[in-house]
């Protein structure tokens, strides 16, 4: 089928269309037309107000697929993946078992050449996600992995951290780490601070995030290799960075909400807000936002991490942390671009995820491969049961009106059109 997106907005800096308006013409997987002319197509998009750009990536969603399906299996990311506008994730480790051999890996992304959203494996840099024992690092690597990560777990043990950043030197691997301090949050339930105190929660302080990244940077200069930091949280993690990045091979990334909602939330005790890292204050969030503008920040992922019904309605303390975020991505980009241009934050979702895992990076161009979003930053929807594809309702936007919507996504010869 020919499928005509009319007069988009084109956002892609390696584009020769980059921010003209332009009619696009998609047939057989690939661009064959771009310009200003009336083309003859079997399916028309009207796109005015639209922007069009490379399909976007999420790094580090969760899926529970295997072991845990009950929040999320590899069908419903699926669906709400591409409802979200991403046309390739990036899975993290945390299954049962834990994503840690060959067979893992090829279980995840066997079906990618019969779909169109295209799902890259992250493995577990130790067993288990213990922080005790590497894994076969190079074996998971020849076997398609595309970075190593203990997900939602720190890499806690130095030593293992250490080998691990050698190791994955063999190959030019990259090591994700999410950096915490554990025993310095254990038992927190949210940031702490005047807040914490106030609705007597135990508090994670801003030192157990930024303890980790000093030692995370200090091993990174004493052994070399590639670092990516996930999800940062407050100010000083922003400034180590910030610093870092003059001398050092370090990436980083926040989840989307992150700058976008802060601790006073948490008032109502609504254990939708409870994340880890959890949610800061407004100077936190400010110094987020600079650091997507300066570059300091190089990726916006979804963050997405769903919880069953049985996980977030219960007390405060007992609910696990996480939020589902892939298919209210673009809202929260709706958001940001009040403070952060456009193409700057379509760059950290679409670019940079891929060139930090070495993927070949779509761009939009005549003759190139249609791996393409195209999102209506102005249509207004309601994020409700009868648009949710997870299956998991974890979302403080969830019954909600929002702003920002994905139209249309293409990739792998595939296309997902929202009519």
């Amino acid at each position: 089928m020919k499928v005509l997106i009319q007069s988009a907005k084109i956002l892609d800096s390696r584009s020769p269309f980059h921010k003209k308006i332009r009619n696009v013409v998609i047939q057989n997987g690939r661009i064959t037309d771009i310009g200003e002319k009336n083309y003859q197509a079997d399916k028309v998009i009207k796109a005015e107000g639209m922007l069009l750009s490379p399909g976007w990536f999420d790094l580090g969603t969760y899926v529970g697929d295997p072991g845990f399906e009950h929040k999320e299996d590899l069908e419903s990311v699926a669906r709400a993946a591409m409802a979200g506008g991403f046309t390739e994730i990036a899975v993290l480790p945390n299954t049962q078992p834990v994503i840690q051999t060959k067979n893992d890996v090829t279980y995840l992304t066997s079906g990618n050449s019969n779909r169109l959203l295209q799902v890259h494996a992250l493995a577990a840099v130790t067993r288990n996600n213990k922080g005790e024992e590497l894994t076969e690092m190079i074996d998971l690597h020849q076997a398609g992995a595309m970075g190593f990560t203990d997900g939602l777990k720190t890499i806690w043990n130095t030593d293992i951290f250490l080998k691990a950043l050698q190791y994955l030197q063999q190959f030019n691997g990259v090591l994700i780490d999410h950096p915490e301090d554990i025993w310095l949050n254990m038992f927190g339930q949210m940031h702490e601070g005047v807040q914490s105190t106030r609705l007597g929660l135990k508090g994670m302080p801003r030192l157990a995030e930024e303890i980790a990244i000093h030692r995370n940077l200090d091993l990174l200069q004493y052994a070399g290799g590639r670092l990516h930091i996930a999800r940062l949280s407050s100010a000083r993690s922003v400034n180590l960075i910030r610093s870092a990045k003059k001398k050092l091979p370090v990436t980083c990334d926040i989840a989307a909400y992150q700058p976008l909602l802060d601790d006073s939330l948490l008032a109502g005790f609504d254990t939708n807000y409870k994340v880890n890292p959890p949610l800061r204050e407004k100077r936190d969030n400010d110094a987020l936002i600079r650091g997507l503008e300066d570059g300091t920040i190089d990726i916006i992922c979804s963050g997405h991490l769903p919880q069953d019904v049985e996980s977030k309605n219960v007390e405060f303390d007992h609910a696990e942390p996480g939020i589902i975020n892939l298919q209210t991505m673009g809202a929260n980009l709706v958001a940001l671009a009040e403070l952060v241009k456009w193409e700057v934050l379509i760059e950290k979702i679409s670019v940079a995820p891929r060139k930090v895992l070495g993927l070949e990076i779509p761009t939009i161009d005549v003759d190139a491969k249609a791996n393409l979003t195209l999102f209506d930053p102005e249509r207004t929807w309601e994020f409700d049961e009868k648009c949710n594809f997870s299956k998991s309702v974890n979302s403080p936007w969830y019954g909600k009106p929002i702003k920002g919507k994905v139209v249309a996504v293409f990739n792998n010869s595939r296309q997902r059109i929202d009519d």
